[in-house]
């Protein structure tokens, strides 16, 4: 969540005069009720609950006005999340979108829901016994995982407790290229991030690497199955056998956490053959964001347990809330529970079939785009799609008078939100471009996205030197 501070800094350069003559003419005159010259002459306040109501109308057109000065869903290619559902999929949601999911008493098919969901994910994640699997929904993601290190911490603790006092600190290892909720949680609950840097051409965690920061404190080993910098896959199978191997030698049982946010809704689907979840036996836990390639709108997330010996016990919560003793995790409460309903009709509306082909077609058009622009004298390929649907780009080695941002601007002025973002340690020396191939970005958006790309060039290479040399000010899209 932003912080919002301050005012608005545009007030400081006018005067009292000026803006009481902008507020004046901030409201089109059409926006009065039945007659447009009747009360419309002074705009409500923007920092302070105005004084009375206005019509219903009206705000929704001060507010709908505002908000089309934002960037086109759509053509965002650096958001994960879901930009397309169907109209009936809208009407759920429009439906059940004054319904508490915590109310279970009181909403007991929306639980039930919620239920299906989690059986149907453990059962497509290979669980053991998927009707002894545990889990539950969250707003997304960065929630599930919160709630997985939780669990990995309290485990740890309770296997700690004779031989470590409750203040000692825990770590927890994973890869440079994580997710930023996983530096949250590592701050919000006092665990040590033990990180293991990029190298070379490894843009993700080193299986051996990471197995060698584990100790007698390591909670856990966090596995990306998805990395946000490129759309790879980090490979879970060589990481847990590099944990038994560890724990042959040293007897450190280390769980694995799979932060699946994005490829554990590509993975079952296109990658049959890949053995990266509960069919590994030191996979404890994973998580996935609905709102991305589960094709939901935000924000719905997914976290499960391989049974009910991986999530403590003490940290499920049975409250007596209007007439229900209903178990809970989570670290929110009340929240809707339109989400959860989307993903059921999801699932129900696709099936595994469906699933596979919406996912492959997504693929197919992130390679397809990947080799056109990897054809492209000026750029060389990171990825090409074809794990995630996902893929980086960076420029040519001889291009010397602009870079990544150069491009990514220029894009932007054709409407496309292409992220550029440098590396982090050990290769800070890089600086990519990202595209996020979702369903909803159509072969044809790929070939106009091209067509802007050749049509910006001519001018980028009439550049002496890249326009912005302060790197600093880049920022990396980890959503």
């Amino acid at each position: 969540m932003p912080l919002h501070r301050g005012a608005d800094r545009s007030a400081s350069t006018t005067t009292e005069e000026e803006r009481t003559e902008l507020r004046r003419l901030s409201l089109n005159p059409f926006y009065g009720e039945a007659d447009p010259v009747s009360g419309m002459t002074s705009a409500p306040p923007q920092h302070r609950l105005p004084d009375g109501p206005i019509p219903p109308a009206t705000a929704y057109q001060l507010v709908h006005d505002e908000l089309m000065l934002d960037g086109n869903s759509r053509l965002n290619l650096a958001t994960f999340v879901t930009t397309w559902m169907e109209p009936q999929a809208s009407v759920l949601l429009a439906e059940c979108r004054d319904k508490n999911m915590i109310d279970k008493d009181e909403y007991p098919r929306t639980a039930e829901l919620e239920r299906r969901c989690v059986a149907m994910l453990a059962d497509l994640w290979n669980a053991p016994d998927p009707a002894t699997a545990v889990g539950c929904s969250t707003t997304g993601s960065s929630e599930a995982c919160m709630l997985a290190g939780m669990a990995l911490k309290r485990r740890w603790a309770t296997r700690n407790a004779s031989r470590y006092p409750a203040t000692a600190r825990p770590n927890l290892v994973m890869g440079i290229n994580v997710q930023v909720c996983w530096d949250k949680f590592c701050n919000f609950w006092e665990v040590e991030a033990r990180l293991v840097p990029m190298e070379g051409d490894r843009f993700h965690l080193d299986p051996q690497a990471a197995a060698d920061l584990c100790d007698e404190n390591t909670i856990g080993v966090v596995a990306v199955l998805g990395s946000t910098f490129d759309g790879s896959y980090e490979p879970v199978g060589e990481l847990c056998a590099a944990l038994d191997a560890l724990q042959e030698r040293t007897g450190l049982d280390i769980p694995v956490h799979v932060d699946g946010a994005s490829g554990a809704m590509i993975a079952p689907f296109l990658d049959e053959d890949l053995v990266w979840d509960f069919r590994l036996p030191r996979v404890s836990s994973i998580n996935t964001s609905g709102h991305k390639y589960g094709l939901v709108y935000p924000g719905v997330g997914w976290a499960l347990w391989r049974s009910p010996a991986e999530l403590p016990e003490e940290l499920v919560f049975r409250v007596n809330y209007l007439g229900g003793d209903m178990p809970t995790f989570a670290l929110n409460f009340s929240r809707p529970g339109a989400q959860v309903v989307a993903q059921y009709y999801t699932f129900l509306r696709l099936g595994r079939d469906g699933y596979r082909a919406v996912q492959q077609t997504a693929r197919d058009i992130a390679g397809n785009l990947a080799t056109r622009i990897g054809a492209m004298a000026e750029f060389q390929l990171l990825t090409r799609g074809d794990e995630l649907p996902v893929f980086a780009f960076t420029t040519a080695p001889g291009v010397r008078n602009f870079d990544v941002f150069d491009v990514s601007r220029r894009l932007r002025e054709h409407g496309w939100l292409v992220p550029a973002y440098t590396f982090p340690a050990n290769r800070e020396d890089l600086s990519v471009l990202r595209v996020v191939c979702r369903n909803g970005f159509s072969a044809d958006l790929a070939a106009l996205l091209v067509a802007d790309l050749e049509q910006v060039l001519p001018e980028l290479r009439g550049q002496e030197h890249p326009l912005n040399r302060d790197k600093s000010a880049a920022t990396s899209f980890h959503h």
